[in-house]
């Protein structure tokens, strides 16, 4: 009787490309979990759960997501020093104006593993608040996400 065996790719098979998504008008959190997706290696059929077998994401115009509801008052990002009273909120509006990448690269690295495997994905993000960027070398695939949440690539 024969064993199946299943297929595990090797650092060999693995090649990754590059693709730019425009974030203009894109709700956050949808956005975010797409991205995450790609970075991920979800959308190949190379998938290996443990090894970094995703894509490289530029997002431009960062600083046009948008957000459904209240959020934009009362989303709150929080840091804590360790000490007494070093609890540091911002809502979601403050943290847009002083970094308008940080909402985004925030979610997409909330979606990730969290470990060194994740940490090495989210060094494949590269969020720019503008429209320009400075990845046109690696010729980078438009990337797309409809209103469900689905890839459209070209």
């Amino acid at each position: 009787m024969s064993k199946q065996k299943t297929w595990t790719a090797k650092a060999a098979d693995l090649k990754s490309d590059w693709f730019v998504v425009d974030a203009t008008d894109q709700v956050l959190g949808r956005l975010a979990s797409g991205v995450a997706k790609v970075l991920r290696g979800k959308h190949k059929p190379t998938f290996t759960p443990h090894m970094n077998s995703g894509d490289h994401v530029v997002v431009i115009n960062a600083s046009k997501i948008k957000v459904t509801g209240s959020k934009l008052g009362s989303k709150t990002y929080g840091r804590y020093s360790g000490y007494p009273g070093g609890l540091k909120t911002r809502t979601l509006a403050k943290a847009q104006e002083i970094d308008p990448t940080f909402p985004l690269t925030n979610a997409v690295k909330g979606m990730l593993q969290h470990n060194t495997l994740g940490a090495d994905m989210l060094t494949r993000l590269r969020v720019y608040a503008g429209a320009e960027h400075g990845h046109q070398a690696q010729k980078p695939k438009a990337l797309a996400f409809d209103e469900k949440g689905d890839l459209k690539i070209g």
